[in-house]
């Protein structure tokens, strides 16, 4: 697994789109902190480009990833080494590299010009997101075996997370507004790994104005470190859910 995983890393460290995408960061979030006096107005505007660009990036490149290395995946299946190990190795270089290239794009600024709790808030949660939509694209990928249908799942579930899940939660609490339903909000939250991302960083920035009708209701009932505590464990299970489901196809698919 060592040699895989070691393989995986070094390859894609090396990728043109990686490096494109650590530069990328690296200008936006440099950028957003040059541009803006106040600390929190620059960390809102990182924190709206982080949500766009992370999943999205995470959960494009690791699809296509995995379908450009489908003979690649093929040779390891035929050598004697379990599929757990190979897909494990694949997974965990893919997330490893895009964490460090957001670490490198996004980390370093944040670590010197916001307040370290916020910072690492960020840091840890955006590791921990590009790490779920990693687990999404493999999910995805290994459904079918048509890339262009596999990317499609994958652009599909990003536009869900990133942009029609608040309208989704907002729309039924209109619809039964009538009724005491904030505890079930809260519990829709966490069908959203990028809600609860925005809710970690802004219960941090003490800002629930922007949070969403979700985010809101979040921070009234987990306004403290039990919403810190219960964001980060929700935000693993999406990594963990996912990666299962995923190798659970992948041991029993015929390649």
């Amino acid at each position: 697994m060592r040699r895989i995983l070691k393989y995986v890393i070094l390859d894609i460290i090396k990728n043109k789109t990686i490096i494109a995408y650590t530069i990328m960061l690296a200008l936006f979030s440099w950028g957003t902190f040059a541009l803006e006096d106040n600390v929190s107005k620059s960390l809102l505007s990182l924190l709206n480009i982080i949500l766009l660009i992370v999943p999205l990036m995470s959960v494009l490149f690791a699809t296509i990833y995995v379908y450009n290395s489908s003979e690649f995946i093929e040779l390891l299946v035929s050598q004697p080494v379990k599929r757990s190990k190979i897909w494990n190795a694949l997974f965990t270089g893919l997330s490893i590299s895009l964490i460090i290239a957001y670490l490198v794009g996004a980390g370093i600024p944040l670590l010197l010009f916001s307040d370290t709790g916020t910072a690492l808030i960020m840091i840890a949660a955006g590791s921990l997101l590009s790490a779920i939509f990693v687990a999404v694209a493999f999910l995805s990928s290994i459904i079918t075996r048509d890339k262009a249908k596999g990317i499609g799942i994958s652009i599909m579930l990003w536009l869900y997370f990133s942009l029609l899940f608040d309208g989704l939660v907002l729309f039924l609490f209109f619809q039964f507004s009538d009724y005491p339903i904030e505890k079930i909000v809260v519990l829709l939250s966490a069908l959203s790994p990028v809600d609860l991302f925005r809710i970690l960083v802004l219960l941090q920035l003490d800002i629930s104005d922007m949070m969403g009708y979700a985010g809101a209701v979040f921070e009234k009932f987990f306004g403290n470190q039990w919403g810190l505590l219960i964001s980060f464990t929700l935000l693993a299970l999406w990594i963990i859910i996912p990666f299962y489901l995923s190798l659970k196809k992948f041991k029993k698919k015929n390649l």
